[in-house]
């Protein structure tokens, strides 16, 4: 049967599907072809982990032999002798299709009969139904004992039963087990005939395989002592075998034990050895193929591992096995702890002596081929298993092949661990993650023991001869064949770790890996053989963003000069210098390369370094390459780059990587341990000496220095010569070599190479490159200068222009508002012209690839993008800054001579020059993203709409976030134009936002730990946060970082259950006192880049280079100043100082005094920054939480030793671990910030930034927006609070009404209350606690429970109050309802006795009617003939009266009152202004003389020709409007104190309030310079007479009804008449009791019913009008639509001067529009459902006061009582008269009446109108604006803008409204002019302007008009550059009513700016719901 050679895994390509065995048709010779196959696979499938290939099966049957009825139909086996060997099973091929062997091994009692020496897919424990827990147990352990521990993931327990009977009764015994799993449990019958039994069987084992991943082989195997005592009694030829092994181990004396190379052996390419040995090899073929087949008999004899409890051994044979070309020599290592050297080698003549020793058979009669073939395929197998163990023991084994990717390690992990606490199965992660944090001893990572209670004397071999006698001891002693306890498993090959992390990384990873190892100045891979294949690979790939920077010294024009180099390290054309060893050397090759390169660091690993190990099986063959660069020094070693190659390996056995690199090479140097003709490398030696490239050859046993042969050729001893000397010579040898002319070598060459495969030609790679060169090839030819100029024209002058423009914004000069307009009409232009130019060929191209491309196309594209990119600048940018630093040197030794002359200032204009050149040349991805920002935000602003023709710029923050997920920095700041562009950060962050929201949780907001950091520039910032987590911030020479980029790091989710955020979002920040700024506006600059950056961070890292804080005295104030800010505008960032660079960290008594230092200096600058931001602090710890013992850490010099060829410092991996580590636990008390507050947060910061003065400027749009929503809650828990409490005294006001109740206790009112009050507090306690905003709530949460509290106790005073004053007029009125009884008697007797007289009549109701009347008024006089009726009042004459006896002349008074001016005095524009309603053609000379008439200078001027330079200021008008208003609501308030209702009106009442008014306005007149005149006077108390009027009408109306005997019979006659009527129909006294309590529940009904009404629809309109449903500021946005619709100016006007008056009218008609026009319906049944429950109501009290008269034999009084209790809540009954009614028995006649006229009531109760409400008690509207306006309405001082804040009182919190106005509006002006002044408030805030306090008669900066006085000291105004359409279309829609109300003008500087009459009412109305919409959360 001929096996397969290829390399794959040609054997079973049929695709697996678990579960699904589908049958097969094959003969047997497929059969074997597709085993022969399958066992060719090289790695068990590896490749194919994801689809695996049906395999064939082996299985082994173990247990009980009872459980099977083995015969012919069985079809699992059907041979009942147990065998050794595996057979193949036909039926089961039949079955499934499948090859499937089977071996038997049930009932094996002892260890000595169980051979199994095949790989093993399952073992089936077979065991009968009845099974006990101990026979299992017992099974298990004793198979565990013989098998080892790793068996037990291989077994599948089998139930059988026989026929009938029922299945799984042993599985709840076997569950008892732990060893016992169920999911590997199956049943079925014993004789195994089922089909489906069988198929579900190998279904169970498939899944049981793919879970494994690898098959079971002894390897796997726990060593008993009873299974060594059985491989020291094998039969003879087996031990043979062994024996014969070990002498190849040991007699090789012709070779020497060193080895002479670096690196452990292990495996040699496949590839022909040199042509001079070729045929002696063919000769030992035939000889050497049963000693290979020996050799793999005893690869699968079981080995113990130490190293791997539970089974998971590594396989590590002493021989390694023969390549193809090892028969004729196998290398060897050179010690014990070597770790380059190959494996120790047999030499040819040892190897054939001990031929005869093994006594082995041979098939002689194979050909030579099939020798061949069949040692090819053991040695894959071999690597395969080594290659597996190996990743097994790394815990690699499901990364490989090219699994493992960056976003693996892009996030917050475990720590990473530094000690020797490091297990095998983390030692990959461990070097990866400490090799991404810079730390080059990441390829020394101790190993700790695997048995913990081993000590370190333990982990010494101990000898086998402790209990001999002396001396058997000395024997042992000087023997060195005695057994010793030596580990059967050496510790990992450093290397081995680092290639197998390389082998399983994917491309982007490897490029990391590689870039991190060259940084370490560590040797690359060049060429890595395939670990299975030996295939040769180049990985061009991962060198590509290695970036290389040096100097080297050139000669010109007879001087020397520097020249600095900086370029891709592919793109460097160098020399090469290549390394080969042939043979086996003493001496390390490696090391002595490290010795040309830097003496001080292991750049080759080799023999001698931590950790090396004999084993080692994936770099033999490999090539290293390293660089030397130079630094133009007298230090270095060679003047220019150089290439240092080293193949690893014999390179006589690696024949194609030889002649790669010798033809590549400018110089070979080969190591030789002899050089004579003899040798077998005597031919490559001769080919190489022939070559015309130069050679030297250094020989191992030779003691010479150098001899030159001929030219260009050398040869040189290396025995008993120090490594120093050798290295020197042949530095010297080679320096010489390479000054002449010679070859050079660039990588990119590689790629011509034939017969390897380089990684970049993979498809997708070559795609991703494809896609990048035709966009590239756009640049090609140009100058770099240029490039972006013309490619990417919206970054550049346009936005740069745009960004100084919104900038003037916030600093507006002039006609500010025309300015301000002329400014966003430049903005508007540019975004135009962006707009238009965004087309470009480049962009077009980018984005186009960017949209199309599949996910890892674009990664490469991406990627190529960047590296082609940066190639295009490369020579320019190391001109240009070769060029800044020479000039930057000048600029320094000027300055350092105090030079201040012209020369400086012109080096200065050069310098910077040379800066704007780089930044010009500086051409990157990001500069990219920058343009796709800018095409974004033009189009947006624009509202562009994309068309196929364009490019889809509504993608782009789609594309930006998926980048920025994936591991990519974005910009946050542009560095160039110093600008935050806020749109695109916007939708970039929304689009991140929408990826990551969890799907299973979309409420769920992301949560992310922002970690910024500040710092001067190149103190290595970027550096160290790319170091702490894998970042790739760009660090380069020169400009590291412009402007601040950000990056998010997942947080893991092995760790996440201790943070309470998913990412940490890492922002990275420009240098502050960069070079480039210097002579600009540096101060400024850095001030608000420190306040932006610590404004963002939940943490500030503050990186200070050096450790002397003075020198960083400027930047410490600014970054204190900043810290500053934060906690003035309460936002808390912590920060952690971190001193780069400092000499020596470890001491402690420096490090204390560098604290103090510290300490002192930060509590300077605070004092210094606490004077320019105004602040009371007096040091450091009163801005910010901070520890100066905790918050300070100090990290060592990044380099160790000098650039370029230093590596980096341990010491600082260290330190960046332990800040890892800080930032981590503080990290962990923080709850983070949402990714959606994160956006506004930039929002807010940039805006204030814009400003200068950023703490007024601030405004925390995200607290707002959460402060709104809260006062919803609020409103709605108020609400519920005043519901409640509506009821409650409804029902109260019933109670006080029926005379049930006279005193209402506040006690009492709060017990009603409590249990809704308790409902209210869980409720506010669950929205604090739970809500996702609750760490900004809490600053609220216990003012609103205080302000909850305050509100229930002023509402239940006044619900108290009310009571109060019913008890009070009922008991006013107790006189009238105590004669209203006696009234009620006597009417009802003499009505009865005139009903009799008169029964006659009853059919004539005209005469009955008659009849009445006459004798109603004989009643009346009768029985009020004793009181005195009530008159009506006469308030016009008691107005006069008053007027008069204040000395007021009529003439005044009935001027005033005829013209009706003083109605309207609080709206007056202008108190010069002739009144509004005068007539137009009223003469001017008329007008002027009454414009005196109010207010007169108290100089007692006149005359008005002075007018205009005496016109009150706008703010003095202001104040009088303000006064005005003020004595109007004292005077209501005082009048609504008098007791009118109750004991009537009085004249007095009104002379009190005329007398508050007149001490009022002299108060008022003693702070000003005028007087106000008598007309004003008298006006002033007109108006306020007849404010009070309405009030008082009322309230006298109710006095005289409740108390006035006329009035009260008057109201009765209707009553008593249906009474009289009644018995004049001979009704019985039950028919006429019915009829009078029907009358009394009619009017009563209707009250209750309207009442209730009103309450349920206020509730109603509440949650349904808009208007009403939310917070303040949401009733401020509907009057202003409301406004806006009607365009009513006078309501306008009401609006602006008295805003409440205006928000109540709204309410009263939007309660009026709801109620009868648009939800009419809903109204009605509201009413009507109230209605029904009335009925309802009195309905169960007919039912009740019945049945318990009749019950307990009472009588009518008794049914009254029991009637009026019941509906004592509901009802107004009043006093029920029973006196002539004692004759009534037949109660239930008197229910069915009155249910009867109940049903006549309720039914005209249905068709009542819903006007009737206005008669009663309770209004809906009224109930509203006791709700809705119980807020502040303080006014802006400027414009006039009420304050939205919900609360009457928010104090400390300044009153604030989202948007203000145009001060126009208030009629605002300029002073001693008649011109309005049209600016906004917020814009005058912004700009340098002042304004007139009239007060301090002192102009005040608008910027500082807080200091102005407490009016304006309350107020936030925040500047903004908001357009705001609404004003701005009322200014233009109002314009002449303006100027006529206030008698300005719109003209001169105060015109309206055209672009205002742009907008229409429908933008107006438009506006609001912007204006007024809640800030996204």
């Amino acid at each position: 049967m001929e096996e397969n050679s290829d390399d794959t895994a040609a054997g079973g390509e049929r695709e697996y599907k678990a579960g699904c065995l589908t049958s097969q048709t094959h003969n047997n010779a497929e059969l074997e072809e597709s085993a022969a196959k399958a066992k060719c696979d090289p790695m068990n499938n590896l490749h194919e982990a994801q689809h695996p290939v049906m395999s064939a099966l082996t299985l082994v049957l173990i247990g009980d032999s009872n459980s099977i009825e083995i015969g012919p139909k069985n079809i699992l086996i059907d041979h009942d002798e147990p065998t050794k060997v595996d057979q193949f099973s036909s039926k089961l091929y039949d079955l499934c299709g499948r090859h499937i062997s089977v071996i038997n091994m049930l009932g094996f009692p002892n260890v000595d009969k169980i051979p199994l020496n095949q790989e093993v897919d399952a073992f089936l424990l077979l065991l009968p139904n009845n099974v006990h827990s101990g026979h299992y147990k017992g099974t298990m352990q004793w198979l565990e004992s013989i098998f080892g521990t790793a068996f037990l993931s291989y077994v599948i327990t089998v139930e059988t039963r026989k026929q009938g009977e029922k299945c799984g009764s042993a599985l709840t015994v076997l569950k008892a087990n732990s060893s016992f799993s169920e999911k590997r449990y199956h049943t079925c019958t014993r004789d195994m005939m089922n089909e489906n039994e069988i198929t579900a069987l190998l279904e169970t084992i498939d899944v049981m395989v793919l879970e494994n991943k690898q098959r079971y082989t002894r390897l796997m195997c726990d060593e008993s002592k009873d299974q060594r005592e059985d491989l020291d009694n094998k039969p003879d030829d087996e031990e043979r075998v062994e024996t014969g092994t070990e002498e190849m181990k040991t007699e090789s004396p012709a070779e020497p034990k060193e080895n002479s190379d670096d690196h452990p052996g292990g495996e040699s390419e496949d590839k022909p050895v040199p042509s001079e040995t070729k045929e002696k090899v063919e000769e030992m073929e035939t000889k050497s193929t049963a000693e290979t087949k020996a050799k793999c008999d005893l690869l699968s004899e079981p080995k113990q591992s130490d190293d791997h409890p539970g089974g998971e051994s590594e396989y590590n044979p002493v021989p390694s096995e023969p390549k193809e070309k090892d028969i004729m020599e196998e290398s060897s290592d050179d010690t014990a702890a070597g770790g380059e050297g190959e494996h120790e080698a047999d030499s040819l003549t040892s190897r054939t002596n001990n031929n005869d020793t093994l006594n082995l058979e041979m098939s002689g009669n194979k050909d030579k081929q099939s020798v061949n073939i069949s040692e090819e395929t053991d040695r894959k197998k071999q690597r395969q298993k080594e290659t597996e163990t190996l990743l097994s023991r790394l815990h690699l084994q499901d990364r490989y092949p090219q699994k493992l990717s960056p976003a693996d390690f892009l996030q917050i992990g475990l720590p990473v661990k530094h000690s020797h606490d490091v297990s095998e199965k983390d030692l990959a992660n461990t070097f990866l993650q400490r090799l991404m944090m810079l730390d080059y001893r990441a390829r020394y990572i101790p190993v700790k023991q695997d048995n913990p209670e081993l000590g370190s004397l333990q982990s010494v071999p101990m000898s086998n001869s402790d209990d001999t006698e002396d001396s058997d001891d000395l024997d042992a002693l000087f023997n060195n064949d005695v057994d010793f306890d030596q580990p059967k498993q050496s510790q990992v090959h450093p290397m081995d770790v680092q290639m197998a992390v390389f082998h399983c990384s994917n491309s982007f990873l490897k490029l990391n890996l590689i870039t991190k190892l060259s940084q370490c100045q560590y040797a690359l891979p060049l060429l890595v053989p395939d670990p299975l294949t030996r295939d040769i690979e180049c990985p061009l790939w991962t060198f590509r963003q290695i970036i290389k920077t040096w100097k080297i010294n050139e000669i010109k024009a007879n001087s020397t000069t520097v020249t600095m180099k900086h370029m891709p390290i592919c793109k460097a054309e160098t020399s090469m210098v290549s390394f080969f060893r042939l043979g086996s050397l003493s001496v390390s090759k490696s090391q002595l390369m490290n010795s040309l390169i830097n003496e001080r660091h292991n750049t080759f690993f080799h023999r001698n370094c931590p950790g090396s190990t004999k084993s080692c099986h994936l770099i033999d063959g490999m090539a290293e390459i390293a660089w030397y660069f130079p630094a133009a020094t007298t230090d270095d070693s060679f003047t220019d780059c150089i290439a240092f190659c080293n193949l690893r390996g014999d390179a006589l056995l690696l024949e194609k990587q030889r002649e790669i690199l010798t033809e590549r090479s400018s110089v070979n140097v080969v190591l030789v341990p002899t050089l004579e003709k003899s040798q077998k490398s005597t031919g490559v030696i001769s080919a190489l000496y022939k070559f015309q490239k130069p050679l030297i050859i250094l020989v191992a046993d030779s003691d010479r220095g150098a001899i030159k042969m001929k030219e260009g050729k050398y040869k040189m001893g290396l025995k008993d010569r120090s490594q120093s000397d050798v290295s020197d010579e042949l530095k010297g040898l080679i320096g010489n070599m390479l000054s002449g002319p010679h070859t050079t070598f660039k990588l990119e060459s590689v790629t011509e190479v034939t017969g390897i495969r380089v990684d970049e030609d993979d498809e997708v790679c070559k795609k991703g490159k494809s896609a990048a060169m035709d966009m590239v090839g756009l640049l090609q030819g140009m100058d770099v200068l240029k490039i972006k100029g013309t490619f990417l024209p919206c970054q550049g002058q346009l936005w740069h222009k745009w960004c100084r423009t919104n900038k003037e914004l916030y600093h507006l000069k002039g006609d500010i508002e025309e300015e301000k307009s002329k400014k966003q009409q430049e903005l508007t232009q540019i975004r135009r012209d962006q707009c238009k130019a965004s087309s470009s060929k480049l962009m077009k191209s980018f984005t186009d690839s960017l949209l199309s491309l599949p996910s890892k196309d674009k990664e490469y594209y991406l990627k190529w993008t960047q590296i082609l990119i940066d190639s295009l600048s490369t020579d320019d940018l190391s001109l240009i800054l070769q060029r800044y630093d020479e000039k930057w040197s000048e600029v320094l030794d000027l300055k350092k001579k105090r030079d201040k002359s012209d020369l400086l200032k012109s080096k200065q204009n050069e310098l910077e020059q040379i800066s704007n050149e780089l930044q010009s040349v500086t051409f990157g991805l990001e500069h990219m993203f920058r343009e796709m920002g800018q095409i974004y935000e033009a189009h947006k602003s624009q509202k562009t709409r994309t068309t196929s023709r364009q490019n889809n710029w509504s993608k782009y923050p789609e594309l930006a976030a998926d980048l920025m997920i994936s591991g990519h920095p974005m910009e946050l700041m542009d560095g160039d134009a110093g600008h935050v562009p806020l749109t695109w950060i916007s939708g970039l962050l929304d689009e991140v936002i929408k990826k990551l929201k969890d799907p299973q949780d979309p409420q769920k907001d992301l949560r992310v730990f922002v970690l910024s950091v500040l710092g001067v520039q190149s103190s290595g910032k970027s550096t160290m946060l790319n170091a702490m987590f894998g970042l790739q911030f760009a660090v380069s020479a020169g400009r590291c970082t412009k402007g601040a980029f950000m990056q998010l790091v997942k947080v893991s989710e092995e760790i996440k259950k201790d943070f309470k955020f998913d990412y940490i979002l890492v922002v990275d920040t420009e240098g502050l006192r960069a070079q480039e700024l210097a002579g600009k506006a540096t101060y400024h600059h850095d001030n608000e880049l420190a306040t932006f950056v610590v404004g963002l961070g939940n943490m500030t890292l503050i990186n200070i280079f050096g450790e002397n804080p003075a020198e960083m005295q400027d930047v410490l104030q600014i970054i204190v100043q900043a810290f500053m800010r934060m906690k003035k505008v309460k936002l808390s960032p912590s920060c952690v100082f971190v001193h780069q660079n400092v000499t020596d960290i470890a001491a402690a008594e420096r490090n204390m005094d560098g604290k103090r230092r510290l300490q002192e200096k930060l509590d300077q600058m605070t004092q210094l920054a606490a004077k320019e931001e105004v602040c009371d602090v007096e040091c450091f710890s009163d801005v910010i939480a901070f520890d100066v013992q905790k918050d300070v850490k100090y990290f060592a010099q990044l380099w160790e030793g000098s650039p370029p060829m230093a590596p980096p410092n341990p010491g600082y991996s260290k330190s960046v671990q332990e800040l890892k580590t800080i930032i981590l636990s503080k990290a962990s008390q923080s709850e983070g910030i949402t990714l959606k507050h994160f956006k506004t947060k930039i929002h807010d910061l940039w805006n204030a930034l814009m400003n200068e003065h950023f703490v007024f400027s601030f405004k925390n749009t995200l607290e707002i927006a959460v402060y709104r929503q809260l006062e919803i809650q609020y409103g709605n828990w108020t609400w519920a609070l005043r519901s409640n409490l509506l009821t409650i005294e409804n029902q109260l006001h019933t109670t006080i009404e029926n005379g049930k109740l006279d005193k209402i206790e506040l006690n009492y009112l709060s017990r009603e209350m409590s249990t809704k009050y308790e409902e209210i507090k869980k409720e506010m306690t669950i929205y604090f606690k739970d809500s996702r905003d609750k760490e900004m709530l809490v600053q609220w949460q216990g003012r609103f429970e205080n302000k909850i509290k305050e509100f229930l106790e002023d509402e239940v005073k006044e619900v108290k109050r009310k009571l109060d004053e019913v008890i009070q007029q009922k008991k006013a009125c107790k006189k009238l309802d105590d004669e209203k009884t006696e009234f009620e008697n006597k009417l009802l007797q003499k009505s009865k006795e005139l009903a009799h007289q008169l029964r006659d009549k009853a059919t004539d109701e005209k005469e009955l009617k008659k009849e009445f009347d006459s004798f109603w008024s004989h009643w009346v006089t009768e029985l009020t003939a004793d009181t005195k009726p009530i008159e009506d009042i006469d308030l016009e004459e008691d107005k006069v009266k008053i007027l008069e006896q204040l000395s007021f002349e009529c003439c005044f008074i009935n001027e005033s009152k005829s013209r009706g001016d003083y109605k309207r005095i609080p709206i007056i524009g202008n108190y010069f202004q002739k009144p509004s309603n005068e007539n137009k053609e009223t003469s001017k000379k008329s007008w002027m003389k009454r414009t005196w008439q109010y207010v007169q200078q108290k100089t007692g001027m006149t005359s008005t020709t002075q007018k205009a330079k005496n016109v009150l200021e706008h703010e003095e008008q202001e104040r009088i409007r303000s006064f005005i208003n003020d004595v109007e609501h004292q005077s209501l308030n005082a009048i609504k104190t008098k007791p009118v209702a109750t004991r009537g009106y009085r004249s007095a009442y009104l002379l009190e309030v005329a007398k508050n008014v007149q001490n009022s306005m002299t108060e008022f007149e003693s702070e000003r310079t005028y007087k106000l005149t008598k007309k004003f006077t008298v006006d002033l108390l007109l108006y306020v007479f007849d404010r009070a009027a309405s009030w008082l009408i009322e309230s006298h109306k109710t006095y005289k009804m409740n108390n006035d005997a006329h009035t009260y019979l008057d109201s009765k006659k209707d009553y008593y008449y249906i009474i009289f009527r009644s018995f004049c129909k001979g009704n019985s006294s039950a028919v006429v009791f019915g009829e009078l309590i029907c009358e009394k529940l009619k009017v009563s009904t209707v009250e209750a019913v309207c009442n209730k009404t009103a309450i349920d629809l206020a509730e109603e309109m509440r949650c349904n009008v808009p208007a009403f449903s939310g917070n303040r500021m949401n009733l401020e946005k509907h009057v202003l639509k409301s406004l806006a619709e009607k365009k009513d100016f006078d309501g306008f006007i009401t609006y602006i001067r008295q805003p409440r008056t205006q928000a109540e009218t709204f309410i009263k008609e939007e309660v009026q529009k709801y109620i009868f026009t648009k939800q009419k319906g809903r109204a009605l049944t509201i009413l009507k459902k109230n209605v029904d429950d009335i009925k309802i109501r009195v309905s169960k009290a007919l039912f009740t006061a019945t049945s318990e008269v009749q019950e307990k034999g009472g009588n009518i009084n008794m049914w009254v009582k029991e009637f009026s209790s019941f509906l004592k809540t509901d009802l107004t009954l009043g006093t029920i008269c029973c006196q002539n009614f004692g004759d009534i028995k037949e109660f239930d006649f008197l229910k069915e009446e009155i249910e009867n006229g109940l049903t006549s009531i309720m039914e005209e109760m249905s068709c009542i109108s819903l006007e009737k409400m206005k008669e009663f008690r309770l209004q809906p509207d009224q109930i509203l604006i006791d709700q809705l306006c119980k807020c502040c309405w303080v006014k802006c001082p400027f414009c006039a803008a009420v304050c939205t804040n919900t609360l009457e009182d928010h104090d400390p919190d300044d009153h604030s409204v989202p948007f203000h106005r145009s001060t126009a509006v208030k009629g605002w002006h300029k002073r001693n002019t008649k011109i309005m002044s049209i600016e906004f408030c917020t814009t005058k805030v912004a700009s340098v302007r002042r304004f007139y306090h009239r007060e301090s008669e002192t102009s005040i900066p608008y910027k500082e008009y807080r200091t102005a006085g407490p009016r304006y000291k309350n107020w936030r105004i925040t500047p903004d550059e908001s357009k705001l359409p609404y004003w701005k279309w009322f200014v233009c829609q109002f314009q002449e009513q303006l100027e006529d109300h206030y008698d300005l003008k719109f003209e001169g500087r105060g015109e309206i700016p055209s672009e205002w009459r742009n907008y229409s009412r429908e933008d107006a109305i438009e506006s609001l719901d912007e204006m007024f919409k809640q800030p996204e959360e």
